[in-house]
């Protein structure tokens, strides 16, 4: 069984809302979160850097390790679970059916 990385709770739920719903598509999608090391700040989703997303994905039980036998031993592989996905359904039809400005300004100010 997987360890628990060490996160701080954060400050805020979320300080980036637009790459938490970036995010969330991409795990729909079946991409994958790697952690690359025991910091849950050096995690890749799709090749980008999730620099806030992680620790609410992971504390609210959205996503959870899975083992990934085809992958590199050091590194943990995370997908979303079951809760994670009624989740990313439901917030994701609730981002597209916002107004394109509202969803411009959420992006830009987090």
């Amino acid at each position: 069984m997987a360890t628990t990385l060490p996160m701080s709770k954060p400050k805020r739920i979320l300080v980036s809302r637009g790459e938490f719903v970036d995010a969330l598509a991409a795990l729909q999608r079946g991409s994958v979160i790697v952690v690359l090391d025991d910091a849950w700040d050096a995690c890749v989703l799709d090749g980008v850097h999730l620099r806030w997303s992680f620790p609410p994905l992971l504390t609210y039980g959205l996503i959870a390790e899975f083992d990934n036998p085809n992958g590199f031993t050091p590194l943990r592989y995370y997908r979303l679970t079951t809760t994670g996905r009624r989740f990313a359904d439901e917030a994701l039809a609730a981002w597209r059916a916002k107004p394109l400005l509202e969803c411009l300004a959420i992006r830009l100010l987090g």
